[in-house]
C-alpha cells in the first residue's frame, strides 16, 4: 500500500469568497506532488468527505503548467457571509477542510522530504 499524508503536509492553500460560493486554491509545495494531489482532490472526494457541507455543485480545475488547482464550491457559504447565521462561513474554514484530506504518494515521493 502506497503512503498516506495530510495534504497540508505537501501543499499550502488560499481562498476566497464570492457571494454565496466558495473558492480555494492549492499549490503543492514540490511540483513532484502535481499527480498526486490530482488524484486524491476530487470533487466526488470532497463531497464523499463533507456531505452535510457541500449542498451545492463542486468543479476541481487542475492548472498543471501553473502547478496548482481551483476547487469552485456553489452553495457553499449558507448564503454568504453576510447572511450565514453559521460561526465562520468565510472560505478560509474551507481551505483548513480541504487540507485535513489524505493523499496517497508513492514511495519514491517521501524520500528525503521528512514526511
Amino acid at each position: 500500500m502506497s503512503p498516506r499524508v495530510p495534504l497540508y503536509r505537501i501543499a499550502h492553500a488560499r481562498a476566497g469568497d464570492k457571494g454565496n460560493d466558495s473558492l480555494v486554491s492549492v499549490w503543492p509545495y514540490d511540483r513532484r506532488h502535481f499527480a498526486a494531489i490530482a488524484r486524491g482532490l476530487t470533487a466526488e472526494r470532497l463531497r464523499a468527505t463533507y456531505p452535510a457541507l457541500l449542498r451545492g455543485p463542486i468543479e476541481v480545475k487542475a492548472f498543471p503548467r501553473l502547478g496548482g488547482f481551483l476547487i469552485v464550491m456553489r452553495d457553499a457559504l449558507e448564503g454568504g457571509v453576510n447572511a450565514s447565521l453559521g460561526l465562520d462561513s468565510h472560505g478560509k474554514s474551507w481551505s483548513y477542510l480541504i487540507l485535513r484530506l489524505d493523499i496517497e504518494l508513492d514511495d519514491h515521493q517521501l524520500s528525503g522530504q521528512g514526511l
